[in-house]
């Protein structure tokens, strides 16, 4: 195999991890559900999330969706992991407009991450954000 071939391989590859990292972090103007299971609906009672299979589609909210936050600061970010870079915060009882979420990097238990739409798009930990109404749907 030639270098041109492998660096060309390489470019590719990078293309394609670029690509789907910015898929994982861009908000979808999808339904509701994940689209794992078309049957499927997702159940959130604040604290523990189940899967339920029903026959039809249940009519979901597409928001908005409100939070509030439980922590005294709380990093939002611009990937749903710690490892995302910090793009503002929020504090203990600021209410916050939430997009959707998905499943990002545990944390205390809870891998969910809110997308946050006040002012910038930034993520949010689920584990401090406490729901006012029903959960977020799925990005």
């Amino acid at each position: 195999m030639s270098l041109r071939s492998s660096l060309t391989r390489l470019a590719i590859a990078g293309a394609a991890g670029a690509l789907a990292t910015a898929a994982a972090v861009t908000p979808a103007a999808a339904s509701g559900d994940r689209g794992d299971d078309p049957g499927a609906a997702r159940h959130d009672d604040g604290a523990h999330e189940t899967w339920s299979h029903h026959g039809s589609h249940e009519h979901e909210q597409t928001g908005p969706y409100k939070g509030v936050v439980t922590a005294s600061t709380l990093l939002l970010r611009s990937a749903p992991n710690r490892g995302g870079q910090v793009i503002r915060t929020a504090h203990r009882g600021d209410v916050v407009s939430i997009f959707c979420k998905t499943a990002g990097q545990n944390i205390q238990g809870n891998p969910l991450w809110y997308l946050l739409t006040d002012g910038t798009w930034a993520w949010g930990a689920a584990r401090y954000i406490d729901n006012i109404g029903p959960a977020p749907r799925w990005c």
